[in-house]
């Protein structure tokens, strides 16, 4: 059992984090007080090749895996770009999975390239104001007329709708009354985010605010039948086979972000000096700070066999959740013990804790919270009752 980084990984992760040296830590708190997505830092990302990790060579991408992608990912939050700079690219790395899985090949000619390039963003229209997590109950709807679909209804939460292109959109095209199943009836769509049927309003948040999140109202958005990814009425079963992987990277994320939390905690605990000796010196600073480590690397190795196995084609479910349950706790309390160790200072906004802070907050509830991850371990590992 090798747990070292292969030569290939580790240029990846030194490739990427020379890139996102360009953009340091004062870049990411003038876009967090100004709200400007970061379009040149999606640029330089586009423009050294990164885009397309995941995607297939002959489209365009790197062809690699969600190992890869992980360590990329991490890579960049650990820089200091957060949350801000993972989700100003996320939907890029792998939210067109469904597209190379079940897409035929003049989707795919004609959507990955310009997504893999740079030259066009996309957003990920699921979630809705009156469902939640309970996907299956959707009510955003997908009327047949003529030779496309006609679209009406509500998302919300909905990333970087501001400024992208296109949507990777989820709707009913059959009534949840005719079918057998709730999870049949759905459709998935990659469609022309239309700003002539499709208002999009900013909802304002505790963190991330370079990176947009918005709710949309759709009003009879017409889709071209050309744009239905996969077969209608199996949408449901299209997304599932993105959700392992974007828990595996969601949990990077907040690993790169408590280790950069954790890494000005220590380097402010080495030079505040109070009662003649730096703070770092007292146990009662450098303990929370190294168990805080302790609980992101240990977080780190359930990311990568979650990766692993889901690059190796093995069952990941309990592994991917597991990985974003934990990541999502330590990188959350990594960034709190850095607040603390600043003291008054981990609350203003120019040491940069307070910012990572409200960043991790999002890795606790999205995309999935941490209560439905521990019903979901009981239920399919531990064979309890289902609870919900």
């Amino acid at each position: 059992m090798n747990f070292a980084l292969s030569p290939e990984q580790e240029a990846i992760r030194d490739g990427v984090a020379r890139v996102c040296a360009r953009f340091d830590a004062d870049y990411w708190l003038r876009r967090d007080r100004s709200g400007e997505f970061p379009l040149d830092f999606h640029a330089a990302i586009a423009e050294a090749g990164w885009l397309g990790i995941c995607m297939p060579e002959e489209y365009g991408g790197a062809g690699l895996g969600i190992a890869e992608a992980a360590l990329m990912v991490q890579a960049i939050s650990e820089s200091g770009a957060g949350m801000s700079g993972v989700s100003a690219i996320h939907m890029n790395i792998f939210g067109l999975n469904p597209v190379v899985v079940f897409g035929t090949d003049e989707q795919k000619r004609r959507i990955l390239p310009p997504l893999i390039a740079g030259r066009e963003k996309a957003c990920f229209g699921v979630t809705e104001p009156n469902t939640g997590l309970d996907t299956t109950r959707l009510k955003t709807f997908a009327r047949r007329e003529g030779n496309g679909y006609v679209v009406t209804g509500r998302k919300v939460w909905i990333s970087t709708a501001q400024v992208t292109e296109k949507i990777l959109l989820l709707a009913r095209t059959t009534p949840i009354e005719e079918v057998s199943r709730p999870t049949e009836g759905l459709s998935l769509f990659y469609t022309d985010l239309d700003r002539r049927y499709v208002d999009v309003r900013e909802i304002e948040k505790m963190g991330r605010k370079a990176v947009d999140s918005n709710e949309l109202f759709i009003d009879n958005l017409p889709v071209p039948a050309d744009d239905l990814i996969g077969e209608e009425g199996q949408g449901f079963r299209t997304i599932l086979h993105g959700m392992n992987p974007e828990r595996v990277l969601i949990a990077a994320a907040a690993i790169g972000l408590g280790h950069a939390a954790l890494r000005r905690a220590a380097d402010y605990a080495k030079e505040r000096v109070v009662f003649d000796r730096p703070i770092g010196q007292n146990q009662g600073v450098q303990h929370p700070l190294a168990k805080c480590w302790m609980e992101l690397e240990a977080a780190r190795l359930m990311v990568m066999q979650a990766a692993w196995r889901y690059d190796q084609g093995l069952p990941c479910g309990a592994e991917s959740n597991a990985a974003k349950y934990l990541a999502g706790e330590a990188g959350f309390r990594a960034c709190e013990n850095a607040v603390l160790s600043h003291g008054g200072f981990g609350y203003a906004k120019e040491y940069h804790v307070e910012r990572y802070m409200r960043e991790a907050m999002l890795m606790r509830i999205a995309p999935v919270s941490t209560q439905l991850i521990m019903c979901f371990i009981a239920e399919k590992v531990l064979g309890l009752p289902r609870s919900y």
